[in-house]
């Protein structure tokens, strides 16, 4: 019997533990991860890392692993994110060491064939036994599709295009020997096995921040990663504005017959004290790389807002592109994550500067401080597999 196309196993949907709020991190497949800086122990992304890290990360009761997909640097002095880890490969390799996280590959839904993108998840999905979810990009980047041959269109074809690669996805992992006639696809006589891992499907992912991107991962996937502004007049409720929109996403996804995670991300500086956690902040950004900066605000086309808008976005893509900062001491880190827990997001993914060398601190005092807070089950008790 084929399974319905939207099955997706509880375990999945649920990354497989009881810890209320999930706590990811987010780009260590890039060199320099998520924070466009000189400082000398920015994150250089070797495959020697990356694995120590996701060791460490599942050892510590982390959720998930989201990489960033990226084929082409940004230059500057750095060439900030120029060393990258293709993501399903990437993927396949950490899953293979790990027990329990969720690790995702970014794929850019124009640039991989949906039977050849299948085919990989597929056999990701099996090395991790259930444990890969896919994270489907639409494509925004017009330099690294011109490396490819590849025009992505205009942003409503972009997404016309994505909805019909994951339809083809979900038919290629429930059915075969059947033709699919797109505008976009034409695909005959396909037949893949396996299908991915348990008869279900990956846990599915998507960020896109315009209306069309916002509809097309609600109507899609489990996870919609959306953007966490702190307000600087509300400390009763500083995530007020976010909170409204959640509740509407998660209500938009309900009107349509499933449930949807909201997610957000962040950049983690977490010390001792409030004083030398701010202290770190200012030497990274004294450091900034401000020509891949520029680059990027470029690329993105923003040089043309209106000069403090633009300003804001320069000083926002500097550290974490774009992300929550979050810098303090434990008591205030956890504070901090649980006022994101309290506007109804269901978890974060962060970076940190060098991830390796942060996350222990990270893991030893914070994670303590949520699981008192009745956010995350203890370690041992996390996992359910």
């Amino acid at each position: 019997m084929v399974p319905d196309v939207g099955t997706v196993a509880s375990g999945r949907s649920t990354m497989y533990n009881d810890n209320a709020f999930k706590i990811g991190l987010f780009g260590a497949n890039c060199s320099s991860g998520r924070a466009v800086t000189m400082v000398p122990e920015r994150w250089r992304a070797t495959w020697r890392d990356n694995l120590a890290l996701a060791k460490m990360a599942d050892a510590a009761g982390l959720d998930f692993l989201l990489p960033i997909g990226r084929w082409k640097g940004y230059g500057g002095d750095t060439d900030y994110q120029g060393a990258t880890f293709e993501t399903i490969t990437w993927a396949t390799g950490l899953l293979a060491q790990t027990e329990q996280i969720v690790v995702f590959g970014t794929v850019h839904a124009p640039l991989f064939p949906p039977i050849i993108a299948a085919k990989q998840i597929v056999t990701a999905d099996h090395v991790g036994e259930g444990r890969f979810g896919l994270n489907i990009v639409c494509g925004w980047n017009e330099g690294e599709f011109e490396m490819f041959g590849v025009q992505p269109g205009d942003h409503e074809r972009r997404y016309a295009q994505g909805q019909e690669w994951i339809d083809a996805l979900r038919r290629i992992w429930t059915e075969d020997d059947f033709d699919f006639d797109g505008d976009f696809f034409t695909l005959h006589g396909v037949r893949a096995k396996p299908k991915p891992w348990d008869a279900t499907r990956p846990l599915l992912m998507n960020a896109g921040s315009s209306p069309e991107g916002k509809a097309f991962a609600i109507r899609n996937c489990d996870a919609f990663f959306t953007t966490a502004r702190r307000a600087a007049t509300h400390e009763e409720a500083p995530f007020e504005e976010a909170a409204g929109n959640v509740r509407a996403a998660k209500a938009e996804a309900r009107a349509q017959g499933h449930e949807i995670g909201v997610y957000c991300v962040g950049v983690v500086t977490v010390r001792p004290t409030k004083h030398e956690a701010e202290e770190y902040a200012r030497y990274v950004d004294e450091n900034t790389d401000w020509n891949a900066v520029d680059s990027i605000m470029e690329m993105k086309g923003l040089n043309t807002k209106p000069p403090e808008l633009r300003e804001r976005l320069r000083n926002g893509y500097a550290r974490g592109m774009g992300g929550l900062p979050l810098t303090g001491d434990p008591d205030s880190i956890a504070q901090a994550l649980a006022e994101v827990a309290a506007a109804g997001f269901n978890g974060i993914a962060i970076s940190f500067i060098n991830y390796l060398d942060e996350l222990p601190y990270f893991r030893d005092e914070v994670l303590p401080r949520l699981e008192r807070l009745g956010l995350r089950a203890p370690i041992t008790e996390a996992a359910v597999r």
